[in-house]
């Protein structure tokens, strides 16, 4: 069996690269990654490579050993095929990955919207993911896959575009990154995986087989236990990278949606007794970077700073915005209860997003937790403390708004 493995060139080159890829498929981009292409299948069991190796492999296909900690030397450009490009924390990751001079080619639902990636250098590729054969061309030859598009979304009755998407979507990334033989990706799963984690930071090994809080922690988990880590097993080389609650400025999710309320006077209510592990976007960006530099085939890694509660983020919002906290504080027993009763009502009515029953539930007391121990020992990963990264993202949204902060903050 031979696999094309080659290392890539200047974008310039990009058409001659193409034109030769069929009278030259073998073992390049192997050497890209500074590893060895072992065709000895004798030394892979089971689609893990024998002790020693240090990776992973299909039976019978090219083992690759050494990859690791020369990806970024100074004289090495890499070609990246990226999957949501236009997202919140893909486009921290494009603009790092074209900082440091390597190629990248962005999956775009509609390349007029991404016009943006362009001007970075980003080769732009029409496709979905949902839409298999659309992946094939634009990952063809590239030296590793970031796969981070996803849904999200709080509240939708839409299981089936969740499904879709965080699903089949990513299988279909992972088996084209398979058929391809790309020597090494990374897949953006989450903590929220675990769901409910009771105020604990679990690490990496941990868990939780349900119930879930919300369609996406579902769907994400079916994504890295019933999808990802089964490609892994059998012999995919990806590494999983797990974020917390991913904020900070260029934020659209519901977590600026909330800031905002809160800075306009508008949020009803400060829940008491729910608590996140907070990770800044471009911390996030720059452990994707760290996996797929050092990661070891077939781990995973928690990119989650530290546990706050939602009290302490709004006191800290407060602090430096001036904007007083919303006088009604409810428990999370309040929470549970009111949760209970708009799941009913929004089975009859449709309701704004912060009175779905989801966007309730998650602020009822849970915690969504995970320990970052085993990315800052390997991959020498780090995050910014809340104190510094909401500061920062506090004061973009009110720039945002026309607002000023007080002199003391």
């Amino acid at each position: 069996m031979h696999t094309e493995l080659r290392p890539p060139g200047a974008l310039a080159q990009a058409a001659g690269r193409r034109r030769r890829r069929d009278r030259n498929p073998g073992g390049r981009n192997a050497a890209a990654w500074g590893v060895t292409a072992l065709s000895a299948p004798g030394g892979v069991r089971d689609g893990v490579a024998a002790p020693g190796t240090g990776d992973y492999a299909r039976p019978g296909a090219p083992t690759l050993v050494g990859v690791g900690p020369t990806l970024f030397g100074k004289a090495r450009r890499m070609r990246y095929f990226v999957t949501g490009a236009t997202g919140f924390i893909g486009g921290r990751l494009v603009r790092e990955l074209r900082a440091a001079g390597h190629e990248v080619a962005a999956l775009v639902r509609d390349p007029a919207r991404a016009r943006h990636l362009e001007s970075l250098g980003c080769e732009l590729h029409a496709g979905d993911i949902t839409v298999k054969e659309t992946l094939r061309a634009p990952m063809h030859g590239t030296d590793g896959v970031f796969h981070l598009a996803a849904w999200y979304e709080i509240g939708t009755r839409d299981q089936g575009r969740a499904e879709l998407v965080n699903v089949q979507g990513t299988r279909n990334v992972l088996e084209i990154m398979r058929d391809l033989g790309i020597p090494r990706g990374v897949y953006t799963s989450t903590i929220a995986v675990f769901s409910d984690t009771g105020g604990k930071l679990p690490d990496e090994n941990y868990r939780r087989g349900g119930p879930w809080i919300t369609l996406y922690d579902y769907t994400k988990w079916k994504a890295h236990y019933e999808v990802a880590e089964p490609m892994i097993r059998a012999g995919s080389p990806l590494v999983i990278v797990q974020p917390g609650i991913v904020y900070g400025p260029g934020d659209h999710s519901i977590v600026h949606r909330f800031l905002l309320q809160f800075l306009h006077g508008k949020l009803p209510a400060a829940p008491r007794g729910a608590a996140y592990c907070w990770s800044q976007v471009d911390d996030v960006a720059r452990g994707h970077l760290l996996a797929m530099e050092k990661g070891r085939i077939g781990e995973s890694y928690i990119l989650a700073g530290p546990m706050h509660t939602t009290t302490e983020v709004f006191e800290l919002a407060a602090r430096v915005s001036g904007v007083p906290m919303p006088r009604w504080q409810p428990s999370a027993r309040t929470m549970k209860l009111l949760a209970a009763v708009m799941r009913a009502v929004g089975a009859l009515v449709p309701l704004p997003e912060n009175y779905r029953y989801e966007s309730l539930r998650v602020m009822a007391g849970v915690s969504y937790g995970g320990s970052s121990a085993k990315a800052e020992r390997e991959l020498g990963w780090s995050c910014r403390s809340l104190e510094v990264g909401l500061r920062a993202t506090i004061l973009d949204c009110m720039g945002e708004i026309g607002m000023r902060p007080p002199q003391s903050a």
